[in-house]
């Protein structure tokens, strides 16, 4: 055999043991009893934390103002609307969330979406709906103590 032919067999044993390998793995992974659970923990944690980056990012205007939480309102539909037109399911939920939670009536909203939304893109803006709500409150809890303050 000459010296090429051998690195040949060596790297196809290689090849073949390595792929062997990995099918083992998976199969003992996908075999473990919580394994679907852990991975819709790991996602589902992994929206939540999606979801509080982005509120950081969006500006939430003050609540007493009406003009400002109505343009605010707008501007948030529009751009979920936009994003969920292009593809961008996470950003899109993101700012329906956060116009949903500065909505004054925000049942008849939600009954609008869930009718327009596809139904796996409306169940994940219920999922998101409390950390953008708990961030509003906190938001507006801090905006009433430091008027107290004053």
């Amino acid at each position: 055999m000459s010296m090429f032919s051998k690195a040949a067999v060596a790297a196809g044993v290689f090849g073949t043991i390595f792929i062997g390998y990995c099918i083992y793995f998976d199969r003992k992974r996908r075999s473990d009893p919580d394994f679907k659970k852990k991975l819709k923990e790991r996602r589902r944690k992994q929206r939540e934390c999606d979801a509080a980056k982005h509120a950081q990012r969006a500006p939430i205007p003050d609540l007493k103002d009406h003009e400002a939480v109505q343009m605010f309102f707008l501007r948030e539909v529009q751009l979920g609307e936009e994003l969920l037109g292009r593809g961008d399911v996470d950003g899109g939920i993101d700012h329906l969330c956060n116009a949903v939670a500065v909505c004054g009536q925000p049942n008849q909203l939600l009954q609008v979406l869930q009718q327009t939304l596809p139904p796996h893109v409306f169940q994940q803006l219920l999922l998101c709906l409390p950390t953008v709500t708990k961030r509003i409150d906190k938001q507006n809890q801090k905006e009433m103590a430091e008027e107290d303050v004053e």
